[in-house]
C-alpha cells in the first residue's frame, strides 16, 4: 500500500464538465480526510472511502471541512487554495490525506503524501497549504 501525491485523474475530467465549484462563499463543500500508511491513494483515486482512514481521539471519520479561497489567476495559471486546517486536540498518526468534494458524492480532488508518518498526541494536527501561485498551489490549471 502507498500514498502518492497527485491531482486525481477523475477530477481533471470533472473540472471540464463543470462538476466542482470552488467559489468560497457559494461553492461546494470540500473536506480533507487523514489516512494511515496502509492506505492506497494515488492519481487513480476517484472518491473518499473510510478504508485505512485514521482513527483516534477527537478525529471524526470523513475529516474536516476546508475553507476554500475563490480561484484566481496567477500569471496564466488558475489557482485555488485552502486556508490552514487544524484538527484540534487529536491523537492520530497519518501518512497522508485526501481532499474531496463532499457536495458531489465525495469525489476525489487530490492526494497528498506527507513523506512520512506524522503524529499528534493530545495536540493540534495542522495542515498548512502552500502559497496560491502558479508553481505552488495545491489545485492549479496551467
Amino acid at each position: 500500500m502507498a500514498i502518492t501525491s497527485a491531482v486525481c485523474k477523475s477530477f481533471k475530467v470533472e473540472v471540464l464538465t463543470g462538476t466542482h465549484d470552488f467559489t468560497a462563499s457559494s461553492g461546494d463543500t470540500f473536506k480533507l480526510a487523514l489516512f494511515t500508511s496502509s492506505a492506497s491513494l494515488n492519481k487513480n483515486t476517484t472518491a473518499y472511502s473510510t478504508s485505512n482512514e485514521v482513527s483516534g481521539t477527537n478525529y471524526s471519520a470523513g475529516g474536516a471541512n476546508l475553507t476554500s479561497v475563490t480561484p484566481v489567476l496567477s500569471g496564466d495559471t488558475a489557482v485555488c487554495n485552502f486556508s490552514t486546517l487544524t484538527f484540534s486536540n487529536v491523537t492520530v498518526t497519518a501518512r497522508g490525506c485526501l481532499i474531496y468534494n463532499s457536495s458531489k458524492s465525495n469525489k476525489a480532488v487530490a492526494v497528498i503524501d506527507f513523506g512520512s508518518d506524522q503524529s499528534a498526541v493530545g495536540s493540534n494536527f495542522v495542515i498548512s497549504f502552500p502559497t496560491a501561485n502558479s508553481t505552488s498551489a495545491i489545485v492549479r490549471i496551467v
